[in-house]
């Protein structure tokens, strides 16, 4: 008997009705990242890398205080430098990495599907669409979301990979290959993001040095590397070609020998409760609760988190982002469980009860979201967690008051590269060391600030209440070159409470 036609709008409705849910994520997704993007200004890390990307677009203010070669790979500075050309603000340059958390959280969704099937896919992006770690680190103009997309591209195709067994025979070849590549590709890109993210390859070598059940022969993967060298190898050449050669090696040599900037126990203290405790819970309850269909899968994941967190831990330089690729991951783990508890459950009763605690997992990261989208209070500022208020309001200050070749000295260079990049004045700090070795080599210190205060190099001085609070000794260092060269109050920013957050003082040598 033949079958009688569907409808005309049936697929198109059915299409509409599959794709609904994942749509719905991706709009809470998007704003959480996207409401109230510039109440606050830029901090530090987003007022480099946007000079950065001003002055590839062409900006000559920006570019002669923002050199492009600093101490990160430029891709991700210039598709934002692309943007800026067409609109340049704030908001721009926040929209494109608040844009890429959104695409990364439908990667994640693909990743769970592919791992664990649908429900986990969607559940999993929901946990990574409502995660106060996600949500701040995509608000930001920081190297961090775009390497955690191409870290999750990455990972998904090593999972298409390793599902095949085509890579384990004799013969080899054909899509897993191909798959290999684009996760060689994948990794390069992410690389040329941030170049931490080439920490994963430890993670890829543990995990098929610890699965002979996934065993790759050598002549797999080395065109999966030489993928990823052929990608990296573009900020090198362009570091070359723009006569630049020893920028790289200037920065790796400080990255490699600075003083630690955090205790051990950092990541243990400030990333839990941004990933959420019940999704830790959830994710390493599961492995546990699910041991027996447990399978290469989780040993891929897990050797993604592991890595990278003991590489950091020992690492001396500890940045609150800097694990901000194991997020997707912990979510997918997460929603592992949570779809095998409401798979699991038995009556009406028990899937009742399997929803509401997904929903209480995923109200506990909704709730905190949502607070980091208003403007951060207090003077306890730390690295890569948000906007630095005040900055903004006292850069534009010295942009409509202060006289073209005026100079400014702040008591540290966080603040120094936010008043600079909104000012358009160049600003140095008293706390950059006169030694090379134990310094940026964007810096350039002030080593005698009484002399280059009574030879009049500087006619402002800058204090801020977030650096007052972990440098006091160049703070009362600050505080004397004001009283002891005449310094004059001429513009506050203060919080909602009345504190003073950034005071601009104007001096003069007599």
């Amino acid at each position: 008997m033949p079958r009688t036609p569907a409808p005309a709008g049936a697929g198109v409705r059915g299409a509409l009705l599959r794709a609904a849910p994942l749509t719905a994520v991706l709009l809470v997704a998007g704003f959480l990242r996207f409401w109230r993007l510039t109440d606050t200004g830029l901090n530090s890390d987003e007022a480099v890398y946007t000079g950065t990307a001003a002055s590839l677009a062409g900006d000559s203010d920006l570019g002669a205080l923002f050199p492009v070669f600093r101490a990160h790979p430029v891709l991700f500075q210039s598709v934002l430098s692309l943007a800026l050309r067409v609109h340049p603000g704030d908001w721009t340059a926040r929209a494109v990495p608040a844009a890429i958390g959104v695409v990364t959280v439908a990667l994640t969704c693909a990743l769970g599907r592919r791992l664990y099937g649908h429900r986990t896919g969607l559940v999993g992006a929901l946990l990574l669409a409502v995660m106060p770690y996600h949500v701040v680190v995509s608000r930001q103009v920081l190297l961090d979301g775009p390497m955690t997309l191409g870290t999750t591209a990455t990972l998904y195709c090593v999972v298409r990979c390793a599902e095949s067994p085509a890579p384990r025979q004799s013969g080899g070849g054909g899509r897993p290959a191909g798959h290999l590549l684009a996760a060689g590709g994948a990794l390069g890109l992410a690389v040329l993001a941030k170049e931490t993210s080439a920490v994963l390859l430890g993670s890829l070598y543990a995990f098929f040095a610890l699965t002979p059940a996934v065993r790759m022969r050598v002549r797999h993967l080395l065109p999966a590397l030489a993928a990823v060298g052929a990608v990296v190898l573009a900020h090198p050449l362009s570091q070359q070609l723009a006569g630049h050669r020893s920028a790289g090696g200037s920065y790796l040599l400080w990255q490699m020998f600075r003083p630690a900037n955090h205790p051990l126990a950092f990541y243990a203290v400030e990333v839990p409760p941004a990933v959420g405790v019940l999704v830790l819970v959830a994710a390493f309850g599961g492995l546990v609760w699910l041991r027996r269909e447990n399978t290469w899968r989780e040993r891929l994941l897990l050797c993604w988190i592991a890595v990278p967190l003991l590489f950091f831990t020992v690492w001396p330089v500890k940045g609150f982002q800097y694990l901000l690729p194991a997020a997707p991951v912990l979510a997918v783990l997460a929603g592992r469980t949570l779809a095998a508890l409401h798979l699991d459950a038995r009556g009406r009763a028990g899937r009742a009860l399997a929803v509401l605690v997904g929903c209480a997992v995923a109200g506990s990261l909704a709730l905190p979201a949502w607070a980091e989208t208003a403007p951060p209070t207090g003077t306890r500022f730390l690295a890569g967690s948000g906007g630095l208020p005040g900055g903004r309001e006292a850069g534009l200050w010295v942009r409509g008051h202060a006289p073209q070749g005026a100079r400014l000295l702040a008591i540290g260079p966080s603040m120094a590269n936010v008043v600079q990049f909104y000012g358009r004045r160049p600003v140095s700090a008293l706390s950059v060391s006169s030694d090379p070795r134990r310094r940026n080599p964007s810096y350039r210190a002030v080593p005698n600030p009484d002399r280059a205060m009574r030879d009049g190099r500087f006619q402002y001085v800058v204090w801020d209440a977030y650096t007052a609070r972990r440098t006091p000794f160049f703070t009362g260092k600050a505080t004397t070159l004001v009283e002891r060269y005449h310094g004059r109050e001429v513009f506050t920013a203060r919080d909602g409470e009345g504190r003073a957050l950034v005071v601009v003082f104007q001096v003069r040598a007599s």
